[in-house]
């Protein structure tokens, strides 16, 4: 494609947004990813070529910080697009509800102003399933019509994707006149890591493999391969159906931790050996957690049972997800073959 099109990925270093690089690079467009510092940008380049981009020629960087407004404006110049997947990973030291809510409104409010002014035609937001289904409880699959209900019960990581999901759709509402909006919320993202640096359910698996999860916790929740929402995401930009929407990224209902462990088990042979075979009774882990800070942070979610539905990008975008089975042994593979299971 001639006079290829640029689209700004922010938060590059990522995850999610490092396969949305991958997708983007492999498609035919020029790719502007925003970094806190460019320092990172040759790692970013490293888990790139782990990912199969062997040309970094339609690539670059800009530094750019979720606190700071004035970076935004500098990094989407040149910009037909934005797919905003960065998100406050607040410091661990976090401890009020505002270090999370905060930064991540004022980040989104920042990019879409931003993006507005330098005449992008369609944001994609990352939000996550954190803004459509907690605070509630519901016997059938959560869809894009649920939001999360913001009650004392709601982790502050959860609200703050709620409000900062909000806020976009506010901004689009009163303010983005011309400017286009798709959302896409992931449920607990798994896939072939580039790097040590990955998504809170591949610690799950992770720590099953090392022989550090003895049991499993009784949680139930729902997954999706990494390269599938890098695909939701392509797809949320480019197809027109997808303007004003939002989508749940998840493949299959849900699945509890034991269901993970046994596909591990049943395909890993030897290299599953440390993996757990039975649960826990959620009262033996409030017990522990009396004792255990790790613990403490699973407590809340205990018992809990999210499962969603992704039948709407199914049907409205053709979106194909690959079964979860094949998300944890791709996922299982990668920490193997990248020496990060002890």
């Amino acid at each position: 494609m001639e006079n290829k099109e640029t689209v700004l990925v922010t938060g590059g270093s990522g995850f999610i947004a490092s396969y949305c690089i991958i997708t983007l690079l492999n498609n035919g467009y020029k790719v502007k990813a925003t970094l806190r510092s460019l320092k990172k940008a040759d790692l970013v380049k490293q888990m790139l070529k782990e990912g199969g981009i062997t040309s970094f020629d339609d690539l670059s960087f800009a530094e750019a910080d979720l606190q700071n407004e004035s970076s935004w404006e500098k990094a989407v110049e040149g910009c037909q697009y934005v797919i905003h997947v960065a998100s406050p990973t607040p410091h661990t030291d976090a401890r009020k509800e505002d270090d999370f809510v905060i930064p991540a409104k004022n980040g989104v409010l920042f990019v879409l102003k931003a993006a507005k002014q330098a005449g992008v035609k369609r944001v994609v937001l990352t939000s996550a399933f954190g803004a459509v289904g907690f605070g509630t409880s519901k016997a059938t699959p959560y869809t894009e019509e649920d939001w999360t209900v913001l009650n004392d019960s709601v982790f502050p990581y959860q609200k703050s994707k709620t409000i900062s999901e909000k806020a976009a759709w506010d901004f689009i509402k009163n303010e983005g006149a011309g400017m286009e909006l798709a959302v896409v919320n992931p449920t607990g993202v798994l896939g072939p890591v580039l790097a040590d640096d990955f998504s809170h359910s591949i610690q799950n698996i992770k720590q099953m493999l090392n022989g550090n999860m003895k049991a499993c916790p009784k949680i139930v929740s729902g997954y999706v391969d990494v390269r599938d929402v890098a695909d939701l995401h392509y797809k949320a930009m480019t197809l027109p159906q997808a303007n004003g929407q939002r989508f749940i990224a998840v493949a299959g209902g849900g699945y509890s931790l034991l269901d993970i462990a046994d596909i591990l088990r049943k395909n890993l042979d030897g290299k599953a050996a440390r993996v757990p075979s039975k649960e826990l009774p959620n009262w033996f882990i409030k017990l522990l957690a009396i004792f255990n800070p790790k613990l403490k942070a699973v407590e809340p979610y205990l018992g809990m049972v999210k499962k969603a539905s992704s039948e709407k990008a199914i049907i409205m975008l053709g979106w194909k997800p690959r079964p979860v089975e094949e998300a944890v042994l791709a996922t299982a593979n990668s920490l193997i073959k990248m020496d990060l299971i002890k």
